[in-house]
């Protein structure tokens, strides 16, 4: 009975979110797969990393392969997709929470990306290691967060070519944003999946080394510049934006 309800649930959820991406313009997704080199393993990966460009990358994402994923906890009170989330088994996380509550998430999120690993049917995680998002044409550094199980993850490139308004979501509104983006008829996302990327035993050891040797890959397979820009900075640049240059220390604030 449980076997039935989730597929209802995956079923109904990625019917919603590609129902939601078409009203949002999108009409074609343009995907290119980057098929695996022959002698490669067959392991299944525990999750997907992914660049985050925009609130639109968990539309994608859920219409592709509904993946669990990670999420500020006010996403749970949200209509609709915080019911979703829930469905899907999210972690929900406090960015201001203390350090102590984050290894806490980090470590459901590495048992969920083994098991997602070691059952087929279990759910994958899909995580944004860069903890925030970018205007799409860089990198930022990636957390380890999503490599401390020391499994294959499977990488995935999102851009969103445009001439007028950018699917980008960084410095406006979510509200003014959504809005924009609807007056923009015809919205465009290309996709580029990675071959399954498989750790070395050094990067077994090392989640920093395995972390950024996937952030390399696909910086050189997305053509994005990497950049050394985290979310501590761009909090600072959005309290610049908004005349408030009183919270230098922010930048000190880093997330691990």
């Amino acid at each position: 009975m449980v076997g039935w309800r989730r597929v209802v649930i995956v079923q109904s959820g990625r019917f919603l979110s590609r129902a939601i991406f078409f009203t949002f313009g999108f009409y074609w997704i343009s995907q290119t797969v980057r098929e695996e080199s022959d002698g490669k393993k067959s392991e299944s990966p525990g999750a997907i990393i992914s660049n985050h460009v925009s609130y639109l990358d968990i539309l994608y994402h859920m219409s592709s392969s509904f993946p669990s994923f990670v999420a500020k906890r006010s996403v749970a009170r949200l209509p609709l997709v915080g019911l979703i989330s829930k469905c899907l088994g999210c972690v929900y996380v406090q960015r201001e929470s203390k350090s102590s509550d984050a290894k806490g998430v980090s470590g459901v999120v590495t048992e969920r990306v083994l098991e997602a690993h070691q059952n087929r049917l279990a759910p994958m995680m899909m995580l944004f290691p860069e903890g925030t998002t970018t205007n799409g044409d860089y990198l930022l550094p990636f957390k380890t967060g999503a490599f401390l199980s020391k499994v294959p993850v499977l990488p995935v490139i999102l851009r969103y070519p445009y001439q007028r308004f950018s699917p980008a979501w960084d410095t406006i509104s979510g509200v003014r944003h959504v809005i924009l983006l609807l007056c923009q008829f015809v919205n465009h996302i290309e996709v580029t999946r990675l071959p399954v990327y498989y750790p070395s035993e050094q990067e077994k050891e090392d989640p920093k080394l395995y972390a950024s040797n996937v952030r390399k890959l696909m910086a050189c397979e997305g053509n994005l510049v990497l950049s050394d820009i985290g979310l501590a900075e761009k909090r600072v640049y959005h309290a610049a934006l908004n005349g408030n240059n009183s919270s230098p220390r922010v930048l000190h604030q880093k997330d691990d």
